[in-house]
């Protein structure tokens, strides 16, 4: 049987580096990408360095549900689902925070709820998140959780901003609240998709060197701040994200389901032995 992966924002970036990993366990290759140019050099380029897998470029919003049901149709009419890298998403500085929460976190759920079908024993699965939430905001009150859990309810935007107030009109706000959400997403799919015999976790990186990442750089004296306070010293590399994702993807991470992996040269860890000094 053939086996089709998927990368979401694969045209670029991270989702481009996740991409050059997968030929490594699948026959066929979905790039996936609102940009259909961009995804369409990614996959020229991919198939002169991996000539033994076929790789399809595929012009995708990820929030559109018509486009999801042709993507699992393709995927079906291809082989089995055996891996899915899903790292299209929004940062900041691209849009407002209806719109970040659409893509980020509705949009990681509609994916999932359109391949659902088509998950089987092997199948795998990595979101990406990010370590926003983890450095507080409003993803760690309960009842902001709930709300958080139900990505999918009609009503879920005006929810959020009821409980949360005019402050998530705030694009750094709203983006931690929407990664946060991903990771409890995956925490509630794990347990949906474990049956199957199929896995998904979600990768958290740090300030990684990408365009989008300079981007936010270039607006957010913060992530200056948090590289000063990496213990390695660096911003970390795109490759480095895509490794630790085409690890949770492999059959070496068999047992490894419904975790988030931080990949954040240990700021995060810095941060907390901070925090630990002052009490």
């Amino acid at each position: 049987m053939t086996n089709v992966g998927i990368v979401t924002g694969g045209g670029r970036g991270m989702g481009l580096e996740c991409a050059r990993r997968l030929p490594e366990i699948v026959d066929v290759l979905l790039l996936v990408d609102l940009d259909e140019a961009g995804a369409a050099r990614a996959a020229r380029a991919l198939s002169e360095t991996s000539p033994v897998t076929r790789i399809e470029p595929f012009a995708l919003d990820v929030t559109d549900r018509d486009g999801l049901a042709r993507l699992a149709d393709r995927v079906a009419g291809l082989g089995t689902l055996r891996a899915v890298a899903h790292a299209a998403g929004i940062s900041p500085t691209m849009a407002d925070w209806r719109r970040i929460f659409t893509v980020d976190l509705i949009g990681t759920a509609l994916l999932a709820e359109a391949l659902r079908p088509l998950a089987t024993a092997g199948t795998a699965t990595v979101c990406f998140a990010s370590m926003a939430p983890l450095l507080g905001g409003p993803a760690s009150d309960p009842a902001v959780r709930a709300i958080l859990d139900e990505p999918l309810a009609e009503d879920f935007l005006d929810r959020i901003r009821d409980a949360v107030g005019p402050s998530i009109e705030d694009t750094g706000l709203a983006y931690s609240c929407a990664k946060g959400g991903v990771h409890r997403f995956v925490s509630h799919e794990a347990v949906r998709l474990g049956p199957l015999g199929a896995r998904i976790c979600s990768v958290s990186p740090g300030v990684i060197d990408t365009p989008q990442g300079r981007q936010e750089a270039a607006s957010n004296p913060t992530l200056g701040r948090l590289t000063d306070a990496t213990p390695l010293a660096r911003t970390g590399r795109a490759e480095e994200v895509a490794a630790a994702v085409a690890f949770l993807l492999s059959d070496q991470a068999s047992f490894v389901n419904g975790i988030d992996l931080l990949v954040d040269g240990g700021v995060h860890a810095a941060l907390r032995t901070h925090a630990a000094s002052l009490h």
